[in-house]
């Protein structure tokens, strides 16, 4: 496994430092953001629910790493996008809180806990040490599902867990998805490009049969994020990263075939070829094929639309 060289001894920064560095890199990655780019504060403050005193100690950590460059009285400015390999030592220890966050959801949606729930509560039924459980808590209320009641407690927020919710929801994403890719800012990121056809390849190699439920989607998401990140629009950018968020809960209540995942990623392939052809317009009619299929593949809705399969995979 490839690691990160924070360029620190474990002295130099405190371990929330290096680990908040670590998603600020991941997040810089996926964002889009240019090089050059000066880096607010109160903007990683606001994306990961923490101060700015750990946001300045994590970007000297990016700055040790040589990813960001401080100019004094100016601030931070991103020096070079980080690399892919810094994704997996941001997964170390991550695992357990996937597992743990996503029986939470499952219960929630089952109907096996209340609306209203204590942090103790929680703690005893999953056997979770409170801090833990509170960053579970913290990226539930960030994307959006659960609040934090005045005084006491925490309330989950209805959600539409229905076969029709999905579907629009991919209904949505048939709107503004092959949209983006007509963007007139749309500028493909080679290295970017690179690494989700890597990612899609992998899938084709086996992954798709070894990785979890949830690391499927993971891949998936992070697939289309990208993509419409090369848009530059940041409404589309904003867009899809919450819906995908929503679309996490939705996938619970989705029927689940890894072979249909496997054309699903041969599509993902087929869709870049097009993009680096420069052949935009045909990529988003590509782009709402895809969806639609996917859509009646995980809802079961409107079965007349079965032509829609061979449609896409007739262009592979």
């Amino acid at each position: 496994m490839n690691t990160v060289n924070t360029g620190t001894n474990p002295g130099d920064a405190s371990e929330l430092a290096r680990q908040l560095a670590l998603r600020m890199a991941e997040y810089l990655r996926r964002s889009g953001i240019a090089v050059g780019a000066h880096l607010v504060e109160q903007q990683f403050a606001d994306e990961f629910k923490v101060s700015r005193t750990p946001v300045r100690r994590a970007l000297g950590v990016l700055e040790d790493m040589g990813l960001v460059q401080r100019e004094p009285n100016r601030g931070y400015f991103l020096r070079k996008l980080p690399p892919a390999h810094v994704r997996p030592a941001l997964t170390d220890g991550a695992g357990l809180a996937e597992e743990r966050y996503l029986r939470i959801a499952d219960d929630r949606l089952a109907g096996r806990i209340e609306a209203h729930v204590t942090e103790t509560a929680l703690m005893q039924r999953y056997g979770m040490p409170r801090r833990e459980l509170q960053r579970v808590l913290h990226r539930m209320e960030k994307e959006g599902w659960i609040e934090r009641k005045p005084g006491h407690g925490w309330m989950f927020v209805p959600m539409p867990d229905s076969v029709e919710a999905h579907a629009q929801s991919y209904r949505f994403r048939m709107l503004f998805e092959p949209a983006a890719l007509l963007e007139p800012g749309f500028r493909l990121v080679k290295v970017e490009l690179q690494r989700i056809r890597r990612d899609q390849q992998s899938l084709l190699d086996g992954g798709v049969q070894r990785l979890s439920r949830a690391r499927l989607f993971e891949m998936g998401s992070d697939f289309h994020n990208t993509v419409i990140g090369f848009s530059n629009n940041r409404f589309m950018i904003d867009a899809i990263h919450r819906v995908n968020a929503m679309r996490r809960l939705l996938e619970y209540r989705a029927k689940f075939d890894r072979e249909r995942i496997l054309g699903q990623c041969r599509e993902h392939l087929r869709l870049l070829e097009l993009l680096e052809q420069g052949a935009r317009r045909e990529a988003a009619e590509f782009m709402r094929e895809h969806l639609d299929v996917v859509r009646e593949q995980k809802t079961g809705l409107d079965p007349a639309r079965n032509h829609s399969r061979d449609t896409v995979t007739a262009q592979l």
